[in-house]
């Protein structure tokens, strides 16, 4: 005789893969597009075919050559990594003091920096940019860097996850005569690598990402990011679907490989924050 609750698990079973197989390839099938078109020619870039009828390189070709792909892609590689390195510092380095210590108006400037993350970017833009051109900055990838040194966003998550740190262990190594320095590089930080790590990935992301202010700030595409040479496909005229999907692709190139390296820390780092 079978079982109706046994049933009903692996409907529900069945149910529940089926629901995650649909939105695995929801979240696939732009890039299997993008990676798909990069390979067709011009002429077949508007067909329904799964894959390319002729392979072909030349729109890779074509958008190195279109644009300054080497030096764009070397900019934004330095403003990501600059960006993100020194929004993890101040985070951590905010988010300890947060945690530890006791000062007169600490919920007041924490209050003030969640309030700086719900204003958008956008809204500082122009303050900002008085700023970078009167320092001489414009054109420049300090100029890009700088306005962006802290996120209030990895703040706030930082803040949570050194909240959550066992204090006991704090206050052992205190006891064994540890500075605030060394108990935040050699007692908490290893312990929260896998969090720091995967807000770094999401950080690095964003600043990647990032095209509204190099597109404010920079005019020359020795100066620009590949961002803004990605824009440059694309005209009132006409697109070239085939040569932006394969600067697209090798502009998605280091994220994958960012993810490749980073991802048992991030895995991590998800798995624990669910069982917390």
């Amino acid at each position: 005789m079978k079982n109706p609750r046994l049933n009903g698990s692996r409907s529900a079973t069945v149910g529940k893969h089926t629901v995650l197989i649909l939105l695995s390839f929801l979240a696939i099938f732009p890039f299997y597009w993008m990676l798909n078109t990069s390979f067709k020619p011009a002429g077949e870039v508007y067909s329904t075919s799964l894959l390319p009828t002729h392979w072909t390189f030349d729109n890779y070709v074509q958008a190195w050559h279109a644009i300054p792909m080497a030096r764009m892609m070397t900019n934004s590689i330095i403003v990501a990594i600059s960006q993100t390195a020194a929004q993890l510092l101040t985070s951590i380095l905010a988010a300890y003091a947060f945690t530890r210590w006791d000062f007169r108006g600490k919920g007041f400037f924490y209050g003030l920096i969640s309030l700086t993350w719900l204003v958008p970017f956008q809204v500082i833009m122009i303050p900002n940019y008085v700023v970078i051109s009167g320092w001489g900055l414009r054109n420049s990838l300090m100029g890009l860097i700088i306005p962006n040194i802290v996120s209030a966003f990895a703040v706030l998550q930082l803040y949570n996850t050194f909240k959550s740190f066992p204090r006991t262990l704090i206050e052992a190594a205190h006891l064994d005569g540890a500075s605030d320095w060394s108990v935040l590089w050699r007692t908490i930080f290893p312990n929260l690598r896998a969090s720091i790590a995967s807000i770094g990935v999401l950080l690095f992301i964003s600043s990647w990402n990032d095209y509204f202010w190099p597109l404010l700030v920079t005019n020359k595409p020795e100066h620009a990011t590949l961002q803004i040479g990605l824009q440059s496909f694309m005209s009132t005229d006409a697109n070239l679907w085939g040569p932006m999907m394969a600067a697209t692709t090798m502009a998605s190139l280091p994220i994958l490989l960012l993810y490749f390296i980073l991802q048992r820390q991030i895995i991590d780092s998800f798995v624990k924050g669910g069982l917390r």
